[in-house]
């Protein structure tokens, strides 16, 4: 079967476009994730522009084969991992940045235009795009809007869908669509274009996206609080929030987290705190010299052991990379890491923070705690020294516990890494039953044949999707 679907997938687009080899396909088994690698790929294909892509649906769906859409594979829930083999769609080819619009505020760019590659080109103009996943070396924005993706700036500036204002994507049936536009206002018929944001490819592929822009601030500044407790550090959090002077960034490290970033930063930090909140603060420089005012003497009527402004802008840039790449610093200390991704009201952050601290000691597992306090998006990361079956039981089962408590603080069971295959037995604790009956009629609408990455987002039956109403 490989290789005549090699041969005819070459057919569509082209020589040197098409992988079949046991080693690739070995390779595209899965995410960043690894845990959900059970089975691979029958091929893969790169294609180089929507017609190919709308052709190679056109020629899996007459033949009832799955297709899983990828992009820089960076995901952490399983949501490219092709469990039911068939065929990846990897774009990592459609990396074309199509327009950029200063008058409008506008750029269109193709799905596997890297992030970091994009934001590289619109600075020089002027221009800022906020959304910044760690993740921004490698991932592609098609991949960025298919899981809402956030980051850091998502406190002040919101998550991946706000900066989305119309796509282009090919059905399962090998249709493609246009919905919204490059105005920044529309309002015609249902939001076709959001409902793509967040769907993780099982409605289709997005193949090209429309975004806003806003203009670069003028000016930022950095500041480290150290604090007593990361109760008191979570508290904090709340209270800035509450006063009204949003930083851009508002990030939440533990003293582990912190004592990894010495290692490669200079000069380090100071050692003796609890836990630590590392924030920037953009605008204007009239505007962040007040908010940097505000935010510290707020912090301090606080009883923080210390807040530190970080005047060198080369010393503020690498705590922002330190943070960025703290998770594979982390791996080194770590034979295993699980990643986790809620989300809570900003005001119950001290009561997760205190929850989380229960249940490491409870289960006897040592759980890092690091995240986007700004937002109440937090990263409980579980580590372990050895890798065995007695490791994935007590993952599982800290897992399900986070997941709970998240919800029973009124919060959500992902912030921005998507469901996938990670949390999709958890879904209907958050939707409910008709909801998921709900967007399974709606993927049916889409890909009534049921190709499109099975299996993600809810669970399906032995042997098949379950994604009839």
């Amino acid at each position: 079967m490989a290789s005549s679907l090699g041969r005819d997938l070459e057919g569509i687009a082209g020589a040197g476009s098409v992988l079949v080899n046991q080693a690739d396909l070995y390779a595209y088994r899965s995410d960043a994730t690894y845990d959900y690698a059970t089975g691979k790929p029958d091929a893969v294909v790169l294609p180089q522009s929507t017609e190919q892509v709308a052709a190679i649906l056109r020629y899996a769906s007459a033949r009832g084969i799955f297709v899983t859409p990828r992009g820089a594979g960076s995901g952490l829930s399983g949501g490219c991992t092709p469990i039911l083999g068939g065929i990846v769609v990897d774009l990592k080819r459609m990396n074309r940045i199509l327009g950029v619009n200063p008058g409008n505020m506008t750029a269109t760019v193709e799905a596997g235009v890297v992030l970091d590659k994009f934001k590289a080109a619109i600075g020089p103009k002027g221009l800022f795009y906020p959304p910044d996943p760690q993740s921004a070396s490698v991932c592609t924005i098609g991949g960025n809007v298919a899981t809402r993706a956030g980051g850091p700036r998502g406190v002040k500036y919101g998550t991946t869908p706000h900066y989305v204002l119309g796509l282009t994507a090919a059905l399962a049936d090998g249709t493609v669509i246009r919905p919204g536009s490059l105005c920044v206002k529309q309002s015609v018929g249902y939001d076709i274009t959001h409902l793509f944001a967040g769907s993780e490819g099982t409605l289709g592929i997005i193949t090209q996206v429309h975004l806003r822009l806003l203009p670069k601030p003028k000016a930022s500044a950095t500041a480290v609080v150290t604090c007593n407790s990361a109760e008191q550090a979570a508290s904090v959090v709340s209270a800035i929030i509450s006063a009204g002077t949003i930083p851009a960034m508002l990030e939440f490290l533990t003293a582990m987290a912190v004592m990894v970033m010495n290692s490669i930063i200079s000069p380090p930090l100071a050692g003796d705190g609890q836990a630590y909140l590392l924030m920037e603060i953009d605008g204007s420089p009239e505007q962040v010299a007040a908010d940097v005012k505000n935010l510290s003497a707020l912090c301090k009527d606080m009883g923080v052991m210390d807040v530190r402004v970080i005047e060198d802008k080369k010393e503020a840039a690498s705590y922002w990379k330190a943070r960025a790449s703290l998770y594979p610093f982390i791996l080194t200390m770590a034979k295993k890491m699980v990643i986790e991704d809620v989300t809570v009201p900003r005001n119950q952050l001290p009561e997760f923070v205190k929850r989380l601290g229960e249940l490491s000691a409870r289960l006897g597992i040592l759980i890092g705690l690091g995240g986007h306090a700004g937002d109440g998006n937090m990263h409980p990361s579980l580590l372990f020294s050895e890798v065995d079956e007695n490791t994935r039981h007590k993952a599982e089962q800290a897992v399900e516990q986070i997941v709970r408590m998240g919800l029973a603080l009124g919060g959500t069971i992902s912030g921005e890494h998507g469901i996938g295959l990670h949390k999709s037995a958890f879904v209907e604790w958050e939707l409910g039953r008709e909801q998921i009956e709900l967007m399974k009629r709606i993927k049916a609408a889409f890909d009534p044949d049921g190709i499109m990455n099975p299996g993600k987002i809810w669970p399906f039956e032995a042997g098949r999707e379950d994604q009839e109403a």
